[in-house]
């Protein structure tokens, strides 16, 4: 069952303030530096010459192909994953791509329109997705792409609330409305303007996103000689709260009654 609004606020504000047996289980190798303001609305990245390639709506069927992809081009990219992801098959890939450096960030738990919900039902919304990443990969987060790109003040006072960030985007592809060519050519126009970076919209649940516009895409980021980084590292920010050690599979990991 779903703990009262009150309830959930004390834990998360117990949660962001980092207490002493949580910083015990802190993954050593992970620095706790430089960290956006929670609440903070991000629409463009601060690193010259970085393009942040994020992918919404997952995990799905080609998130394993589509890190393979990026590892190849020695490239990280941006998850946002969102809704129930206990799933054996879905642990899986949110694991594959965060144990080989990419960024996990979230999209929350059902993909609502935050800006009509009450303020419970976005704390349910928040901490859902991050409860369930924190049980899979230990990594506390501190992104999250609210659906549909929608928030108000209630979004991010909640998001605050969750030690979240909110990320947008300065570059939107398209890529489930348009045809891979016309993403490309939209993405080709925009590099050859030479921006000093790009914080881009992509969706990891489109096939033609994976197969073909990201492929033509990399080409084109590389041959402009832009550094393909995470979300995190185009801010020149840590990516979490903190990394501890992910929990092991039990009666928990359901979204039943939640």
């Amino acid at each position: 069952m779903f703990p009262s609004c009150s309830t959930l606020v004390a834990v998360i504000i117990a949660v962001t303030q980092a207490s002493a047996a949580v910083i015990r289980n802190v993954n050593a190798s992970v620095p706790l530096g430089k960290r956006q303001a929670p609440g903070e609305v991000i629409l463009s990245c601060t690193e010259p010459n970085t393009v942040a390639l994020t992918f919404d709506d997952g995990p799905y069927i080609w998130t394993q192909e589509l890190v393979d992809m990026l590892d190849a081009a020695d490239a990280k990219g941006t998850f946002y994953f969102r809704g129930c992801i206990y799933d054996e098959d879905n642990v899986e890939r949110v694991q594959y791509a965060f144990e080989r450096g990419h960024q996990i960030a979230s999209h929350t738990w059902s993909h609502a329109h935050l800006p009509t919900l009450t303020i419970p039902e976005l704390h349910r919304e928040f901490w859902l997705l991050q409860e369930a990443v924190l049980k899979i990969t230990g990594a506390y987060l501190v992104h999250t792409r609210p659906p549909f790109g929608e928030y108000n003040a209630d979004v991010l006072h909640v998001a605050g609330l969750h030690g979240q960030t909110i990320t947008y985007w300065d570059f939107d592809s398209l890529d489930t409305i348009m045809s891979p060519q016309q993403s490309t050519g939209s993405y080709q126009a925009l590099i050859g303007q030479r921006p000093p970076s790009i914080l881009t919209l992509n969706h990891e649940i489109t096939e033609s996103t994976v197969k073909v516009l990201m492929p033509a895409v990399i080409r084109a980021v590389q041959s402009a000689g832009y550094r393909m980084v995470t979300v995190a590292e185009c801010l020149g920010v840590e990516p979490y709260l903190w990394i501890g050690e992910p929990e092991d599979r039990d009666e928990s990991w359901t979204c039943a009654d939640k």
